[in-house]
């Protein structure tokens, strides 16, 4: 439920209403917009007395939240989620981000030239995993926290943001301890308790699309982080099972928007997991732009034929700066730009 003051509202009569609610046993919420507040109402039952907040001072209108994802849904805040990192890349925005590396931190060498790369091209924020859920117990699993720590290296001297990803509470706090942004593998998507813990880490959470994962059953999970107190939320739509076998998964770019009608949440796509095959990912990529994704999640490798997970699916460099110049033409014809370049830490 959310009720939503008049513009004119005073602090006074705002908070009236937050007292009222906790009187009532709900957790109270509010979020301050350009014109006028709303409360957001945490723990309805069904039961509320609508009437009793509807009376109260400055109240303009109650209005009930139908979905079942309450904090995550366009009907609890109006206005789109951005999400600004400390290397001043804004997520949500009229930006598109780009997100790009390799599927893992292999050696110093392999991420300090993929990361120049990239920077040098203009993606703003670093993507290479230090821990890798893989579907055989034989497949490389990261470096672990020794690869933590070339991403940080890597920041320093690009100035690029760092996300990787957590695959357990024990991995998640190493993560939150050296990442700009925690993310939440497909794997993952509905492991709820990983989720709560992700929702009290502080940072920003990138939420990947399960598998066989609906709309809705993404909103759903993005719900648990935020119902932790963490808004910072970035969904993202890699694919999903489908029956075809001429690529790894079927990149859905209808999730976008879907998502953007659904939800006040920032959303990217990942067309290299979402296809799975280097061919694929430049079109999909520029599809996923002109779909209307805030930003896309790329996987480069300098030398994708020796790359020891997920090469047939990388970029190699050249191919990346060519993405980079296609994918800003189309931005600029939907009234977007491609997010700044940052300025290199030294």
């Amino acid at each position: 439920m959310l009720v939503v003051m008049r513009h004119d509202a005073t602090p006074e009569e705002i908070q009236g209403v937050v007292d009222t609610m906790e009187e009532m046993g709900y957790e109270a919420r509010p979020m301050p917009g350009k014109q006028r507040t709303a409360i957001g109402l945490v723990g309805n039952d069904g039961k509320v007395n609508a009437d009793r907040l509807e009376s109260l001072s400055g109240v303009m209108e109650v209005i009930h939240v139908s979905q079942p994802y309450k904090q995550v849904s366009r009907e609890w805040r109006e206005e789109p989620t951005v999400i600004t990192l400390d290397n001043g890349t804004r997520i949500g925005g009229s930006e598109v981000v780009v997100m790009a590396g390799p599927c893992a931190v292999e050696s110093e060498a392999q991420i300090m030239d993929v990361a120049r790369r990239l920077a040098a091209a203009g993606a703003t924020i670093l993507r290479a995993g230090a821990f890798k859920p893989r579907t055989s117990p034989y497949a490389f699993q990261g470096l672990g926290e020794p690869g933590l720590r070339l991403l940080a290296r890597a920041r320093e001297e690009t100035g690029m943001a760092i996300v990787t990803e957590a695959v357990d509470p024990e991995s998640l706090d190493l993560v939150a301890e050296h990442a700009d942004i925690i993310q939440i593998g497909a794997r993952n998507m509905q492991n709820f308790s990983l989720l709560r813990r992700a929702g009290r880490s502080g940072k920003p959470i990138l939420l990947k699309r399960g598998m066989a994962a609906t709309v809705k059953d993404l909103l759903m999970s993005a719900e648990y982080i935020l119902a932790e107190g963490n808004g910072q939320v970035i969904l993202c739509e890699r694919g999903v099972k489908g029956f075809d076998t001429h690529t790894r998964n079927l990149l859905d770019l209808t999730a976008i928007p879907v998502v953007k009608s659904l939800s006040h949440l920032p959303i990217i796509a990942d067309p290299s997991h979402g296809t799975g095959l280097r061919a694929k990912v430049i079109p999909m990529a520029r599809a996923a732009v002109a779909a209307g994704a805030d930003g896309l999640m790329i996987e480069v490798h300098p030398d994708p034929e020796r790359a020891m997970s997920d090469g047939a699916q990388s970029l190699f460099p050249d191919q990346f700066d060519t993405l980079m110049d296609q994918i800003g033409t189309i931005a600029q014809a939907i009234g977007r730009e491609l997010a700044e370049p940052v300025a290199a830490a030294r």
